[in-house]
């Protein structure tokens, strides 16, 4: 009998130059330990806000639950420490370091959820920041699975990425076409749905519409046994 697939939300960073921002996974690590990947992780319990009170904003794929953006922002500055909000008067936010670090211990010990943060600094999260790339499920034969949805978003203005060392061993700004030729060429791992998303960030860079195209199990070819 198969896992049922564990909700989970994939982000892909990228900076003005259109180069993207991955994350080496701990070689440690049983799930793509060594791999490049994109920032992200499991939906928690505490992402699934019923009542936001103003405090999330814009539109977004009601073919889903909101529960996976809320993931995505807090994976995003959990890994990384990038925050894709602004204050209520629409200026950038800034956090001074002591304070990032502390929020983001207390989100990953399950001390303060995404919702209390946002409280706690007066913050809006802006849907819109998370552009809907697509979806990705683990194929049945994974005794790991998940049902990942892929987002983009724009390095905010003023942060830089923070990569938190007990999950992430090495990054890179790397262009997409860049990082599937160092992956082609030996030179790092990736994964068949990192491939596949950053082939879809290509075409949509080459003017091809944010969207990316069905996965083929056939296709993934890593074997994910644990």
């Amino acid at each position: 009998m198969s896992a049922i697939p564990r909700p989970a939300s994939t982000v892909v960073l990228m900076d003005h130059f259109s180069r993207v921002y991955m994350t080496k996974r701990p070689e440690t690590m049983k799930f793509f330990g060594g791999y490049y990947v994109f920032p992200g992780g499991a939906v928690d319990k505490a992402d699934d806000i019923q009542d936001w009170n103003g405090l999330i904003n814009g539109a977004r794929n009601d073919t889903f639950e909101l529960a996976h953006y809320v993931a995505a922002a807090r994976e995003l500055f959990e890994e990384v420490g990038v925050l894709v909000c602004k204050k209520k008067d629409g200026s950038p936010v800034q956090l001074d370091d002591r304070t990032e670090l502390e929020y983001r211990r207390l989100l990953i010990s399950g001390e303060l959820s995404f919702l209390q943060l946002l409280k706690k600094e007066g913050l809006l999260f802006q849907l819109e920041h998370l552009a809907y790339i697509g979806q990705i499920i683990t194929p049945n034969r994974s005794r790991i699975r998940f049902d990942t949805r892929f987002f983009l978003t724009q390095l905010p203005e003023g942060q830089t990425p923070k990569p938190d060392a007990r999950e992430i061993s090495d990054t890179k700004w790397i262009s997409p076409a860049e990082a599937l030729t160092s992956y082609y060429n030996g030179e790092i791992l990736l994964g068949p749905p990192t491939i596949h998303a950053l082939k879809t960030i290509i075409n949509h860079l080459n003017g091809d519409p944010l969207e990316m195209p069905e996965f083929n199990v056939s296709d993934y070819l890593v074997d994910l046994r644990e």
